[in-house]
C-alpha cells in the first residue's frame, strides 16, 4: 500500500506516545506451523507470518525475515538450510583478487530472489493499517559473504580496488533488488549492514557508508525509506551510518542507545535495541519488563526513538515475552 512515509517518520516523531518495531518474522512462522526452512524458501510461507505477526500485536510497521544470505546465494554462494535455525553461507565462493573481477552481477530471477519479492507482495496486499518493511543485506555484509569476512578484512587494506569492484557489484545488485522490493509495494527496507561493525567509523565511510549512501539516494523519496541496521556498531561507527542519509537507524545490543542516539539527526528515527537472544529468547517477562521501562527511561528525551530488538527475533522467541514487551510499553505509555 502506497503511502507517505516521511510524513509516518514525522508523525511517529511527534505524537508523545513511544512506538514499537520490533524485527521479528519467526513468531508467525512457528505459529503457522511451518519451519524457518519453508518460510525462506516459500513466499506465501513467509508473507503468512507476516501477517499473523500484524494481527496479534501493535507493532507500528511490520517487517519480513532478516536473511543475510539471500542475496549471497543469488551470486552462487552455497547456502545451508535448516528447519530451525536461519540460513547461513557454508562456503566461500570467490577465492582470491583475482574472482573478483570475473564476478557477474545477478539477475533478479537468481536463487530465492523472486520467493522474497513474492513474500512482499503478498503482505502488501494483505497489511493496509501500517507501513510494511522489506528486507536485505548491506554491501559490505555481502562482500564478506562472498569473499569471506576475515579475509575482506585483509583485502580493503591489501588490495583496496579488489574490494571497491566487489561492494560496486554488491551495490548495483542491492540496489536493483531494492527497487524491485519498493514496486512489491513494501513502505521500506530493513538494510542489515552488521559487518560494518567490524571496521573504524573512517573504515566504515570508506567501505560501507559511501555504498549505502547510494542506494539511500537511488531508491529513498515520500514514499520509500530505508533503515539501516548495524548490530556490530558499538557505538564507535555511528557517524558513518548517520552518513548515509537514510530515513531511520537501527541499533543492535552490543552499543548504548542513550549515547548512540545523540548522533542520530532529530529528524531521523533511531531504533533498538533489546537484546534478541537473552531477553527476548532466553529470558523471562519480569526481565523484559526491566529491559524495556529501562530502556524506555534511558531516551525518553528524544521523541525519535523508536523501541525494537536488537537484531533479528531469533526462531523459538517465547509468546509470553514478546507479550511482556508490548505490556512494558503500554505501560509506560500510560503514564
Amino acid at each position: 500500500m502506497k503511502r507517505n512515509m516521511k510524513q509516518w517518520v514525522a508523525d511517529v516523531i511527534r505524537q508523545k506516545e513511544v512506538m514499537a518495531v520490533p524485527v521479528m518474522t519467526h513468531p508467525g512462522i512457528e505459529q503457522n506451523k511451518h519451519t524457518v526452512r519453508e518460510a525462506v524458501s516459500d513466499g506465501r510461507v513467509h508473507a503468512e507470518a507476516v501477517v499473523w505477526l500484524t494481527q496479534h500485536y501493535p507493532c507500528a510497521a511490520a517487517c519480513t525475515i532478516m536473511d543475510l544470505t539471500t542475496e549471497a546465494e543469488a551470486f552462487g554462494a552455497e547456502i545451508a538450510f535448516s528447519d530451525i535455525a536461519v540460513p547461513a553461507v557454508s562456503s566461500r565462493l570467490l577465492p582470491d583478487a583475482e574472482s573478483i573481477y570475473r564476478l557477474q552481477v545477478p539477475a533478479l530471477s537468481a536463487g530465492r530472489i523472486p520467493a522474497y519479492l513474492k513474500a512482499n507482495l503478498l503482505a502488501a496486499r494483505a497489511i493496509n493499517d501500517r507501513p510494511l518493511f522489506a528486507g536485505c543485506i548491506g554491501p559490505f555484509s555481502l562482500a564478506g559473504r562472498l569473499y569471506d569476512m576475515s579475509e575482506i578484512m585483509v583485502l580493503i587494506y591489501e588490495n583496496p580496488d579488489a574490494a571497491h569492484t566487489l561492494l560496486q557489484k554488491c551495490t548495483d545488485f542491492i540496489m536493483k533488488y531494492c527497487m524491485a522490493l519498493k514496486l512489491t509495494g513494501a513502505n521500506g527496507v530493513v538494510m542489515a549492514e552488521p559487518a560494518a561493525g567490524l571496521m573504524s567509523n573512517d573504515d566504515c565511510k570508506t567501505f560501507s557508508s559511501q555504498y549505502v549512501k547510494r542506494i539511500v539516494e537511488a531508491v529513498q523519496d515520500d514514499n520509500f525509506i530505508v533503515v539501516l541496521h548495524n548490530c556490530g556498531n558499538t557505538g564507535h561507527c555511528t557517524e558513518a551510518m548517520v552518513a548515509t542519509g537514510a530515513a531511520a537507524y537501527h541499533f543492535g545490543n552490543k552499543c548504548r542507545m542513550e549515547e548512540v542516539i545523540r548522533e542520530v539527526p532529530p529528524t531521523a528515527l533511531a531504533m533498538g535495541n533489546i537484546d534478541p537472544v537473552s531477553v527476548f529468547k532466553d529470558g523471562i517477562p519480569s526481565q523484559m519488563r526491566t529491559a524495556v521501562i529501562d530502556l524506555l527511561e534511558k531516551t525518553k528525551g528524544y521523541p525519535n526513538f523508536v523501541l525494537s530488538s536488537g537484531c533479528d527475533t531469533p526462531p523459538h522467541t517465547p509468546l509470553h515475552n514478546i507479550d511482556a514487551f508490548f505490556k512494558a510499553l503500554a505501560e509506560y505509555n500510560q503514564q
